[in-house]
């Protein structure tokens, strides 16, 4: 009867989790639709879903009409971008949570933002754009990684306190020299594009942008989704994970990879967005429960939801764009404070 009730039990939850995806798609295909129609020029849902049908039908018609261009060439690209960018950071924070057994990380604590951010303004100092600026985000967020590991490593070992001073450690020496470009850029030209570019934003976004940013930011969610299963093997106490038969030193460097791909991409094309990989795996536990298996997933839905939401804000909230940094900083910074006064409450009673 036990054996029946317990199959019961997890049909009920599978259920449950099932109706709850359902609704975060829904959400995530309503917030791409909002972001598409709002604007300074509004098109109604009736007209973006005509427009795309017909552009998905005969890709090669001319682009006339005015409607047809802005949803096509300016606002469809940019949704997409910011769409890739939210999954991809808030599955990078997941994986992160998991990985160091603490819900109060995100990508920051290795360094990569930082890194990524020091490339990006060193290519805006000497007037490179595009695919450079790009290489250079990436190229300069896997070097702070390299970094965290090469200080993490000791006696051939590498333990999760010293990959988080690591990365604090890389972090910091990036932020001085991202201060030092700053002090050294042009007022009048680079240093406005970089202070801009820091903030956060889309604005730049175009479909050749987005397809050098989904190479870097889809193989980093692929690796992050084939190792789900290992990461509820993270999670546990590193003696538990290699008694399970998991090596955690060499696991975690794949976790860490994946994530300066999507991170240092996404640095690269928008600038850094902080707290998205804070606040979203919060809510998506609170959804579907602890399981890596399903964290990863509602993660990259409602990700890809938020951020799309919280970039149609920044462009139609005011007439000058606000920089997407403000805002998820406002909503961010008293989720963080709320969730680390909880923390602590939980283990003084423990």
């Amino acid at each position: 009867m036990s054996l029946i009730t317990r199959e019961a039990g997890r049909r009920s939850v599978a259920g449950l989790q099932a109706g709850v995806f359902g609704v975060m798609i829904a959400v995530l295909i309503a917030s791409l639709l909002f972001a598409i129609g709002a604007g300074r020029f509004s098109v109604d849902t009736p007209r973006i879903a005509q427009i795309l049908f017909a552009a998905a039908t005969n890709p090669t018609a001319s682009i006339g009409q005015m409607d047809e261009r802005i949803v096509l060439l300016v606002r469809l690209p940019r949704v997409l971008l910011a769409a890739l960018s939210g999954a991809a950071l808030a599955v990078g924070g997941a994986a992160l949570q998991g990985v160091f057994r603490n819900p109060l990380v995100s990508q920051q604590v290795l360094g990569i933002s930082q890194g990524a951010a020091f490339g990006g303004a060193l290519a805006i100092l000497f007037g490179y754009a595009g695919v450079i600026l790009l290489g250079m985000s990436f190229a300069m967020g896997l070097v702070a990684l390299v970094l965290v590991g090469l200080l993490a490593r000791i006696n051939g070992r590498t333990e999760i306190i010293t990959v988080i001073l690591s990365g604090m450690i890389v972090g910091s020496l990036f932020a001085a020299l991202v201060s030092i470009v700053q002090f050294v850029a042009d007022p009048n030209t680079s240093l406005p594009a970089i202070v801009y570019w820091l903030m956060g934003s889309f604005s730049t976004a175009t479909w050749p942008r987005l397809w050098l940013a989904v190479p870097g930011m889809m193989l980093g969610l692929l690796l992050i989704w084939l190792m789900r299963y290992r990461l509820n093997l993270l999670a546990l106490e590193e003696q538990e994970a290699r008694a399970l038969g998991v090596n955690p030193d060499r696991e975690r460097w794949y976790v860490f990879i994946a994530i300066a791909l999507m991170t240092g991409t996404s640095v690269a094309v928008a600038g850094i967005i902080g707290w998205i990989g804070l606040v979203v795996p919060h809510a998506a536990r609170i959804l579907v429960g602890e399981d890596h298996r399903v964290v990863i997933p509602a993660s990259a839905l409602l990700g890809a939801a938020y951020l799309t939401f919280i970039d149609t804000l920044a462009r139609t909230l005011t007439a000058a764009e606000i920089p997407l940094g403000v805002l998820t900083a406002l909503i961010g910074a008293p989720v963080f404070a709320f969730l680390l006064r909880r923390h602590f409450k939980e283990v003084n009673r423990a």
